[in-house]
C-alpha cells in the first residue's frame, strides 16, 4: 500500500506550476495527469468501498 508523503506532493505541484509558468501548456497537462493517477492508486488503495466518487457538477 502506498503512502501519501505531503511533502512530495507539495513538490510535485511546484513544478506543474513552474512548467505553466513557463507556458509549456501541453508538459503541464501531461505531469497533472500522472499526478491525478498516481493519487488515485493511493485512494484506491485505501478505500474500503468499489464506488466511484461523484464527479463535480463542472466537471466533464
Amino acid at each position: 500500500m502506498s503512502t501519501l508523503d505531503p511533502q512530495q506532493l507539495i513538490k510535485r505541484i511546484d513544478t506543474v506550476l513552474d512548467i505553466l509558468v513557463a507556458k509549456d501548456y501541453p508538459s503541464a497537462i501531461n505531469n497533472l495527469e500522472i499526478l491525478k493517477a498516481e493519487l488515485l492508486d493511493v485512494y484506491r488503495d485505501t478505500s474500503t468501498t468499489s464506488c466511484e466518487p461523484k464527479k463535480s457538477p463542472w466537471e466533464i
